[in-house]
């Protein structure tokens, strides 16, 4: 065993005989960042024929852990792209009618009927995207996403 990762053992055995713990420290708790400290609801998306998706911009901070919710009225065959979006965050989980999925990636999604989505994840690259209805060029019908 090398000095460096004997080291390392002996730090992690005092913290716990001390109670403490690096995630604790942060005020995260046990589940660190998915803990419920840290965890923001977002405005839903609404997915509707002529009707504009989202009430504004967000602005998320890196780090931290959200949910939304993507509502389609089933008006009109719709899909909400966002590719850059999803690979700057790291998606927990979609939950559809309670079966939660737990997906490794996500480049788009699509409501052929009425019917609504959760989706949760960590925010994570920092920079500016989009999710919007594909084919469209309207800014009603797009969300702009700033993490920061």
């Amino acid at each position: 065993m090398s000095f460096r990762f004997s080291k390392y053992l002996t730090t992690c055995a005092a913290m716990l005989a001390l109670g403490t713990s690096p995630l604790l420290a942060d005020g995260f708790g046990a589940a660190g960042v998915l803990s419920g400290k840290n965890k923001e609801d977002l405005p839903p998306i609404t997915l509707s024929a002529g009707e504009p998706i989202a009430q504004g911009p967000w602005t998320l901070k890196s780090g931290t852990y959200y949910e939304f919710e993507i509502v389609g009225d089933g008006s009109q065959e719709l899909a909400l792209v966002g590719p850059e979006f999803f690979r700057a965050i790291w998606i927990d989980e979609i939950v559809i009618e309670g079966l939660e999925i737990r997906p490794l990636g996500l480049d788009s999604v699509e409501f052929d009927e009425a019917g609504e989505m959760e989706v949760g994840f960590l925010a994570i690259k920092p920079g500016r995207y989009y999710m919007k209805i594909p084919g469209t060029s309207g800014e009603t019908q797009r969300i702009e996403i700033t993490i920061e």
